[in-house]
């Protein structure tokens, strides 16, 4: 697709909220996580500054974004972020797309953009010409994660020790079930963070039980519970069209003992088999800098391999 020398960038009001949403479920590699309802649950933390780029009246390109001073970033709130292309958009139209983008931000004053990118297994088509184009315009790359990624057609058989641990939870006597109130399992993770590394989870029990209202088919908790309905461990998935992606993951000391947490991955991947992939979400910290060897070998125990999410800095 070729465009004319006649973009128009727009900053996002609510008067584009239809237009927007409507825009993200057509895009080759847009998500929910785009949804403006998604983006806005936590809205009062951001200051948002994204962006529409139009030719004319018809709507090329989005871009999700905050502002924090001098910088923009895509999206602080998310994930992953970036441009979120129409399924016409090539290479020569993302190039001139992120120039305008660009120029917009410096010329309201911003002096660079921090930029996160769509890890490839979310697109619903191949949409890496923003790499291309953050090539050209001399973005840096300065940190890089690693997530671990199951392709469900091409998944490994259980190696023995995963078998036994499946075994072992079925003669403890360790059920799934399908959750709706998130606020015992978010207790538990919140706890596991504080206790490993002196952190807490991006969302509370009540923002999670918000979200999952809101997007009932593609928030969901899948919990291991004992005999006794203790809860055990617990597992949150987020659900786009290709990526059953794990956001949270959490066991007790007990559930652990109990082999709880692999019973919850086979009911997932069961569940999901119909999906293109199941990722078990980052294993690094520091930018990129620090791997957690121990975290990667166990989810690699399962067939997992490596898919990177790059951060790229644009100076304006």
């Amino acid at each position: 697709m070729q465009l004319e020398n006649n973009l128009v960038v727009k900053r996002y009001t609510f008067e584009y909220h239809t237009n927007w949403n409507d825009f993200i479920q057509t895009s080759k590699n847009g998500t929910f996580l785009f949804h403006r309802d998604f983006m806005e649950y936590h809205a009062d933390r951001f200051i948002d500054h994204s962006l529409l780029i139009f030719q004319e009246d018809k709507l090329l390109a989005l871009f999700p974004a905050n502002e924090q001073l001098s910088v923009i970033q895509s999206h602080g709130g998310l994930s992953y972020g970036g441009m979120i292309l129409g399924f016409p958009i090539g290479a020569s139209a993302t190039l001139q797309i992120w120039e305008h983008i660009c120029g917009y931000y410096k010329k309201n004053g911003f002096e660079e953009i921090i930029y996160k990118t769509i890890p490839k297994i979310y697109h619903r088509y191949p949409a890496e010409e923003d790499l291309y184009a953050l090539f050209r315009t001399g973005a840096q790359l300065y940190r890089r994660d690693i997530t671990f990624t199951i392709e469900n057609i091409k998944r490994p058989k259980l190696s023995k020790g995963r078998k036994w641990l499946l075994a072992r939870a079925k003669k403890c006597g360790v059920t799934v079930r399908e959750q709706s109130d998130f606020s015992a399992f978010m207790e538990l993770e919140t706890e596991n963070l504080k206790k490993r590394y002196q952190t807490k989870p991006v969302h509370t029990g009540e923002e999670m039980n918000l979200l999952h209202s809101s997007f009932p088919e593609q928030v969901n908790l899948f919990e291991a519970v004992g005999e006794h309905g203790q809860l055990l461990s617990g597992l949150v998935l987020f659900i786009t069209d290709e990526v059953a992606h794990a956001q949270y993951i959490a066991s007790s000391e007990e559930g652990k003992d109990a082999g709880a947490f692999d019973l919850i991955v086979d009911y997932a991947l069961q569940r999901y088999q119909h999906l293109k992939y199941f990722d078990f979400g980052i294993s690094t910290e520091q930018n990129g800098q620090y791997l957690n060897e121990g975290l990667a070998a166990y989810k690699e125990s399962f067939g997992a391999r490596g898919t990177v999410c790059d951060f790229y800095i644009q100076k304006l």
